[in-house]
């Protein structure tokens, strides 16, 4: 079984989703939605996001000083994650 973390976004938050956390940090007031995953780097995303306004353009996330902030251990929470996939459903 692959191990998958969830993103999604409501109001003016990312969702990121693993095992037991749901780390939400605060992002731009015009992100829609994100609408595809181009790539997982350990911590690093590759994203398409729809903006309010602009449409539909490439975005990057880095969670690597969001989870240094929380001070977790980020090499051992990055570790597992093999995929991320974008899931609205629990908005909706």
């Amino acid at each position: 079984m692959v191990s998958e973390a969830i993103l999604s976004s409501c109001d003016d938050y990312t969702s990121f989703m693993y095992d037991d956390y749901n780390i939400r940090f605060k992002t731009s007031s015009k992100l829609e939605k994100y609408t595809e995953i181009l790539e997982w780097d350990n911590g690093y995303l590759v994203v398409m996001a729809k903006y309010e306004g602009i449409g539909i353009i490439e975005d990057y996330i880095d969670l690597l000083p969001i989870l240094e902030n929380l001070y977790l251990d980020v090499e051992k929470f990055l570790k597992p994650i093999e995929k991320v996939r974008i899931s609205y459903d629990r908005y909706q």
